[in-house]
């Protein structure tokens, strides 16, 4: 998504050209490629999928709705298989429609992962499910902090569900550096992925994630703590961000790729 003005042969050339041996693909532009297609582009050019994103949206209260999405997140770990990556990224779903029930829907993730975890084991995928910061509680996920993620994943085996740590979402968190080390105990640290947050933030806030070294995020500190709890896997860098989409795809991605040098390493 950092740069998703680039079609998926683009993409997958400039990172070979650029020397980033892995890509986190989203699954609208990999459906749209073909999730075959897409497996084969990325293998051909010796690159791995680092996750999928995103499955999720688990916090309906209508139960068709509810079968809905679990069927859906089913498809997702499907692709996910088909693509060779181990991991698919979930977010939970805001809360329904003129509900105030936190602890509901978020017993309502809890229920979808019960019946996911199990398809998940089977097709040889992780579930990583990933907080989003508060201000996005009420419209996209009501987990907004790595100690709630983990109290959901803990209900399940490691190597089934664990946990997406992004630095956007919880760098604000002074509790999130503990929690890192109690995921990191567990096993529980499936992805990790860097972007700075800038303020103002814009109007649309979603796309409000800042290159790296431009915010108040210390990216290597974060890094650090990841690794210290044993983390040893890629390192995404997923920046929702309308003015990079605006430039030049390969030129944003030798930026980004400069930029984790100089703030993550």
């Amino acid at each position: 998504m950092t740069v998703k003005q680039l079609s998926l042969p683009e993409l997958v050339a400039a990172c070979a050209e650029s020397g980033v041996p892995g890509v986190g693909l989203w699954r609208e532009p990999t459906r749209a490629y073909g999730v075959d297609a897409t497996a084969k582009l990325v293998r051909d050019a010796g690159l791995t999928v680092t996750t999928l994103c995103r499955g999720g949206f688990f916090t309906a209260e209508d139960p068709a709705e509810r079968a809905a999405a679990i069927a859906d997140n089913k498809s997702a770990l499907d692709e996910a298989a088909t693509l060779g990556t181990d991991t698919l990224v979930l977010v939970s779903g805001g809360l329904p429609p003129g509900s105030r029930d936190l602890h509901g829907a978020r017993e309502r993730v809890a229920d979808a992962l019960a019946d996911l975890a199990p398809y998940a084991a089977q097709r040889g995928i992780r579930l990583a499910i990933e907080p989003l910061h508060p201000m996005f509680a009420s419209d996209r996920c009501v987990v907004s902090t790595l100690e709630q993620a983990l109290d959901l994943a803990e209900r399940f085996p490691a190597d089934q569900v664990g946990v997406c740590v992004d630095t956007y979402h919880i760098w604000w968190d002074d509790r999130a550096p503990a929690q890192i080390e109690r995921a990191g105990r567990g096993g529980r640290i499936h992805s990790f992925q860097l972007a700075d947050w800038t303020t103002p933030l814009p109007e649309g806030v979603l796309n409000g994630r800042g290159q790296l070294g431009d915010g108040a995020v210390d990216l290597r500190a974060w890094r650090t703590r990841v690794e210290a709890a044993g983390y040893a896997g890629p390192i995404e860098v997923e920046l929702f961000n309308d003015a990079l989409w605006a430039r030049d795809g390969g030129e944003v991605l030798t930026e980004t790729v400069d930029r984790f040098l100089r703030h993550a390493c």
